[in-house]
């Protein structure tokens, strides 16, 4: 696979973890479409083994999601940009604090907007709650299954 494919396969995934912080847009099927074409290019057993545990671990989250509490963004009371900063974070936080940094970051920007949005630390740890509760667990599970299949497609290129 040329390096201007990888490029490709790289911005559809990273596409499809913008997508999962947008409701309405399926940015799983992004990330394991662009897999997908990635194992379907690069025909190798790494590859394959790659599309098979992204596969596996999407479907875990598809049927997880489904215990967990629909997304309500509108009843958290937080704005949009609180949400999306919370996402962004944790995408950074994934690769700069493998697998546990995603957690850290969504839960910490979060915290960080409304505690300066709200400007006290009590107000700030309430609407992380009521965040959390609200779309909180289902955004994070959703992103962190992708960040994780993301994460081994990545580590498939370089070390592969």
């Amino acid at each position: 696979m040329s390096v201007w494919q990888l490029v490709a396969v790289g911005a559809v995934m990273l596409l499809g973890l913008v997508g999962v912080l947008v409701p309405g847009v399926p940015g799983q099927a992004i990330v394991w479409a662009a897999v997908m074409w990635w194992a379907l290019t690069d025909t190798t057993p790494v590859a394959w083994g790659v599309l098979i545990g992204a596969t596996c671990l999407l479907l875990l989250n598809q049927a997880l999601k489904a215990l967990l509490p629909s997304r309500r963004p509108h009843e958290s009371g937080a704005p949009r940009r609180t949400l999306m900063a919370g996402g962004a974070a944790a995408i950074a936080g994934f690769f700069v604090i493998p697998v546990v940094g995603g957690i850290l970051g969504y839960v910490g920007a979060v915290y960080g907007a409304e505690r300066l949005r709200l400007g006290s630390r009590a107000a700030g740890w309430s609407s992380l709650r009521s965040v959390m509760r609200a779309t909180g667990y289902s955004v994070l599970l959703e992103l962190f299954s992708c960040l994780l299949a993301v994460g081994a497609w990545l580590g498939a290129v370089v070390w592969g």
